[in-house]
């Protein structure tokens, strides 16, 4: 596709914006910004004159409802209350989510720490026992507005939207149509097998850098892609390498997270079909943000014949995994 001067509305947000945004909440600010690493939104530190700064982020326009980020807020204020340590939003006279001229922001406390060392037994183990604990109340009640991980909205409409807008190389769209179909058969099947399982409320992008730690505490953070799903959603983005290294990671994890909840062995089933249906709607995620200017300067690799080319090998490479037994975590354990 050919690029078009943008228009996006993030072009419009300047550090007056910024500025303006997190004082009308009440907060003064000392006038510094430090941007943080972010594409989806835009997350600024803002510098406060009487305390500590705080992390202010500006939701991408048109991806949710207000009502689906209040209810994302909601979900993270009930699993403060329960002592799951993960970051809310701080509420101003009882809100969490405020509106300054086209943008939508919620204002979070500041946090340091660092990702969690995903090859340390101990760290797993506690990573573990917090997916459980948190998954005891993602159980409790149902999302209303939030959607649910599903193959259409992570495999088919994904794979439709590059398809129809273009964006793969037109010698490549038949591999790549055929490879996406063999793909879908393969997940369902994966599904097939699975069977029934409880779907309950996730962080729903639960990866090692949405992880932090500090004086040997973890806190999970951005619950932006808080949706329905089976638990294991939550546990096998910190599952990678070969897979003696990912069996060694899952039963740390799963120790951890048995002493809390119990968990079916089945949905391991859905490992390597939900690492799948993440590729394909990873693609589609940059492609449907190709206009916002960060995006081609932050994934200058998107959208190139070699892209398509290793995207394809991916996803043939997928399908084959989802062939083989699942991970062996406790035999006989369900």
């Amino acid at each position: 596709m050919t690029d078009q001067p943008s228009s996006h509305p993030f072009t419009q947000l300047d550090p007056d914006t910024i500025i303006n945004a997190t004082e009308s909440v009440g907060l003064l600010s000392d006038q510094r910004i430090l941007a943080l690493n972010s594409y989806e939104n835009r997350v600024y530190q803002v510098g406060l004159e009487d305390r500590e700064p705080v992390i202010v982020k500006f939701y991408r326009p048109d991806r949710w409802t207000d009502a689906m980020i209040r209810e994302e807020h909601s979900f993270t204020q009930e699993l403060v209350e329960n002592e799951i340590p993960v970051l809310a939003p701080m509420q101003f006279a009882n809100e969490t989510l405020f509106e300054y001229k086209q943008f939508r922001f919620a204002v979070y406390p500041r946090f340091g720490g660092y990702a969690p060392e995903l090859d340390n037994p101990e760290h797993l183990l506690q990573l573990g026992r917090i997916m459980a604990r948190l998954h005891n109340i993602g159980a409790t009640k149902n999302f209303k507005v939030r959607p649910e991980l599903s193959i259409e909205s992570f495999v088919t409409k994904p794979s439709s939207y590059l398809l129809e807008n273009r964006f793969i190389p037109t010698e490549l769209e038949e591999s790549y149509t055929s490879t996406v179909a063999e793909a879908i058969k393969r997940i369902k099947n994966c599904h097939d097998l699975t069977g029934n399982v409880t779907k309950i409320r996730l962080h729903g992008d639960c990866h090692h850098g949405n992880v932090l730690t500090r004086n040997d505490r973890f806190y999970l953070v951005d619950f932006d892609d808080a949706r329905t799903g089976p638990a294991v959603q939550d546990i096998w983005m910190f599952l990678s390498g070969d897979r003696q290294y990912m069996t060694t990671g899952l039963y740390d994890l799963l120790e951890g997270y048995t002493e809390f909840r119990s968990f079916s062995a089945r949905e391991l089933h859905l490992v390597e079909a939900l690492r799948t249906m993440r590729l394909i709607h990873y693609s589609a995620w940059l492609a449907q943000r190709w206009d916002d200017p960060a995006f081609p300067y932050a994934f200058p690799f998107f959208n190139s014949q070699r892209y398509w080319e290793e995207q394809i090998l991916s996803l043939r490479e997928q399908t084959a995994l989802m062939e083989e037994e699942p991970l062996n975590w406790q035999p006989g354990y369900t």
